[in-house]
């Protein structure tokens, strides 16, 4: 029996997974003096075991009842959001706040509201179209949330993932019908939320630019992408084999979640990269295809759409950035870093997708057809 497209996407997610657990075991030996790589796949495999069950559960929720939830998680992401800026509350890591700790966890809210912006835009974006609201009520319920969000991840700072769930907002816009002349009036609407570049540090400034003296000044540039070029140079064609490279021992900085891409060349060479492009690649055109079967306007063809989307970005801008083709950014690879808040959430966005493109719902925001719920929230 031929398997379904659904359980090829399953089957390609599987191995970036599981070459993730390999990396994490891998890139973490000996990344902290005295410190036992069984510790790092344990936790690893820990978080595994909670994001597995939690995508099987976010894989049997319908849209209709995303509608439903999906204002009180982004709100609720977003108080998250700020409590985490306040001293006492938020953990400060390498000059970012961006995490919760509690005893040997940590929330990152940022990556939370990756899950649940494209849900909570999606429904906006309905209810404004089936009651045929005028322009700025848009830019007041569609644009200024985004901006908000944007100005506190700047705030932490986390570049990174402003720029992607600015990205996420447009993908949003644009599948739902926006013309692409609105959605660049809308980026320039949005553009004063970038003002929080202001208060990056210097170092941090540096970090955004010196990506490029590696090219034309290699004396200048960061040290973090030196080491990462050099790690993919080692292990030309087939690499120095699982367990084997030499730059995780404390070279390589964060080897084990932001440059877990470069241990992969090092250890399995340019065949192994090129293997996880190929499976990410596998993830999106058999994603693409659960899709086709839904309405382009449909929710569940929009936000299916930009999940994956942003699953599959967030791995290219990271490939990019430890190839030195981007600035670092603290952007981790979906479903190969090690552990935390961005595994559970990337593994369950997966699940989640798989929910949507279960449904068989066919409603088109364009048409004017608002389900009962969403229209007595909207009235």
């Amino acid at each position: 029996m031929q398997p379904t497209v659904r359980q090829l996407h399953l089957a390609f997610v599987g191995v970036l997974v599981g070459v993730g657990v390999l990396m994490a075991f891998s890139a973490s030996m000996s990344s902290k003096p005295g410190v036992s790589s069984a510790g790092y796949i344990f936790r690893h495999l820990g978080c595994l075991a909670l994001a597995i069950p939690a995508a099987a559960v976010a894989s049997r929720i319908t849209p209709e009842t995303w509608r439903r939830i999906a204002p009180w998680a982004f709100f609720g992401t977003c108080l998250l959001l700020v409590l985490v800026l306040i001293p006492g509350i938020g953990a400060r890591v390498n000059g970012a706040r961006r995490w919760f700790r509690v005893g040997g966890f940590s929330l990152q809210p940022s990556e939370l509201m990756k899950l649940v912006l494209p849900p909570y835009l999606a429904v906006v974006l309905e209810q404004q179209r089936a009651l045929k609201r005028p322009f700025r009520s848009d830019v007041v319920r569609l644009l200024v949330p985004l901006g908000v969000v944007a100005v506190l991840s700047i705030l932490e700072p986390d570049l990174g993932s402003a720029v992607l769930l600015l990205t996420t907002g447009g993908i949003v816009l644009w599948t739902g019908g926006w013309p692409l002349k609105r959605i660049a009036g809308a980026a320039l609407l949005c553009s004063p939320s970038l003002l929080g570049l202001l208060f990056l540090k210097p170092y941090q400034r540096q970090r955004l630019t010196g990506f490029v003296d590696v090219w034309t000044a290699p004396e200048r540039a960061p040290y973090q992408i030196k080491q990462s070029l050099l790690t993919l140079g080692v292990g030309g064609w087939f690499g120095e084999g699982l367990g084997k490279g030499w730059q995780k021992l404390s070279f390589l900085p964060e080897a084990n979640t932001d440059f877990v891409f470069s241990v992969v060349g090092e250890e399995v060479g340019l065949v192994g990269t090129l293997g996880v492009v190929g499976a990410w690649l596998g993830v999106y055109l058999t994603g693409m295809r659960m899709l086709s079967t839904r309405h382009p306007r449909s929710l569940p063809a929009i936000v299916g759409f930009t999940w994956l989307t942003m699953l599959v970005s967030q791995a290219a801008l990271n490939i990019c950035v430890v190839t030195a083709l981007a600035p670092p950014k603290g952007v981790s690879h979906p479903l190969l870093s090690y552990g935390g808040t961005s595994l559970l959430v990337s593994i369950v966005i997966v699940g989640a997708f798989v929910g949507m493109t279960r449904d068989e719902s066919t409603e088109a925001l364009d048409e004017g057809a608002l389900p009962e719920t969403s229209r007595s929230r909207a009235a």
